[in-house]
């Protein structure tokens, strides 16, 4: 393969700890990097074959950027779609496919997609502004969710009741039935050109209350088989239904009642499969080079236990990053540091993420306690 002799000139829009990763991995088979990212300081600046600071969304800016490239991927779905369509039909490879990014950039797309490919998912309403929600079906409490741009927690509103609309959002959204979950859960499915697909065993995470991010993840999960099972299938349906190249990390609550509901789709390396660097046979960085390469996917067996944990900025700090902790937690066996070449923090920004392996468990999970106790990212 071209890639294999340096020749291959692959573009990632977006320079972030996704892109940064990714890179890392790219190394391992002669790829030519080039990222466009806005932040003249991005995470991925000094490690790729050629950096570009310009908007992810100007089609111009995008478009001028892929013109010249053989393959062109994403580390975030800010993107501007016109310009990769353009860029298909030029005969640049674009994975995922733009018809997908497309999809899930709009959440009320991602949600009728999955009531036409019968996906459990939590019932919804499209809704076009604050004062529609007056004509709310869905019961309270509710979730509304920004159609457009929401991530990491931002962009999501809960309504407990009547009084919560005059805070709500004003732009196109979708409201959801509020979801009394037991566990969240995620399946990472890759799936090359020719059809070949292979789901990353269920992963368990729990959420900062505060960020609502992931903050704590355990892999593989300890649910009943069956329940991983119907998980990983799920995942599989909806990467075949879209017919993706590339990663899609599917985010999922299990009830209280045993029931799967879908809940996100993220076409790209995901927060839920970081722990694979260390804990499985092949990571989903690599993964996704494979499956956006059309090559055969790599063997997703894990290695051994593994959790993972988010390094988040600390609340009321914020300026130059101090990492405090580092060297204790590095005299441990299993623990693993990854730092995302941030230099200023801010509370709740991911500066990094630390994964714990060990052969039993409960050992894992109690390191990695110990570890979230003891790091702390500071100004």
């Amino acid at each position: 393969m071209k890639a294999f002799y340096g020749d291959l000139r692959v573009g990632i829009l977006g320079g972030g700890q996704l892109g940064r990763m990714l890179i890392q991995e790219a190394i391992n088979y002669n790829v030519n990097i080039r990222v466009l990212d806005p932040d003249p300081e991005a995470s991925c600046r000094y490690l790729c074959n050629k950096f570009v600071v310009g908007s992810l969304t100007d089609y111009e800016t995008v478009y001028e950027f892929g013109k010249n490239l053989d393959l062109l991927t994403i580390e975030i779905e800010k993107v501007n779609v016109d310009a990769l369509q353009k860029l298909e039909e030029e005969g640049v490879l674009v994975y995922p496919e733009p018809r997908i990014i497309r999809l899930i950039q709009d959440k009320g797309l991602q949600k009728e997609f999955f009531k036409q490919h019968g996906i459990p998912s939590a019932p919804f309403q499209l809704i076009t502004s604050q004062a529609s929600l007056k004509n709310a079906s869905i019961p309270f409490p509710f979730i509304q969710k920004l159609r457009r741009d929401g991530y990491d927690g931002k962009g999501v509103y809960k309504i407990k009741s009547e009084s919560d609309f005059e805070n709500a959002f004003n732009e196109p959204s979708i409201i959801e039935e509020w979801v009394d979950f037991d566990k969240e859960i995620a399946v990472i499915v890759a799936r090359n050109n020719d059809g070949e697909t292979k789901a990353f065993p269920c992963v368990e995470m729990e959420f900062n209350p505060d960020a609502n991010l992931v903050e704590f993840l355990i892999s593989p999960s300890t649910l009943p088989l069956e329940v991983q099972q119907r998980a990983e299938f799920l995942a599989l349906e909806i990467a075949n239904s879209l017919k993706i190249t590339g990663l899609l990390a599917v985010e999922m609550f299990l009830t209280k009642t045993g029931t799967i509901l879908v809940n996100e789709l993220a076409p790209r390396p995901h927060n839920s499969g970081h722990h694979t660097i260390e804990g499985n046979y092949v990571s989903q960085f690599e993964q996704h080079l494979r499956a956006i390469f059309n090559l055969p996917l790599g063997d997703i067996r894990p290695v051994s236990n593994a959790v993972m944990i988010n390094l988040l900025g600390e609340p009321g700090f914020e300026g130059p990053a101090v990492y405090e902790g580092l060297n204790d937690i590095l005299k441990m066996d299993g623990v693993y540091v990854h730092l995302y070449g941030k230099k200023f923090t801010k509370p709740f920004r991911k500066m990094g993420h630390v994964t714990i392996i060990d052969d039993i468990r409960e050992k894992a999970v109690e390191k990695a306690r110990l570890v979230q106790s003891i790091v702390k990212v500071i100004a």
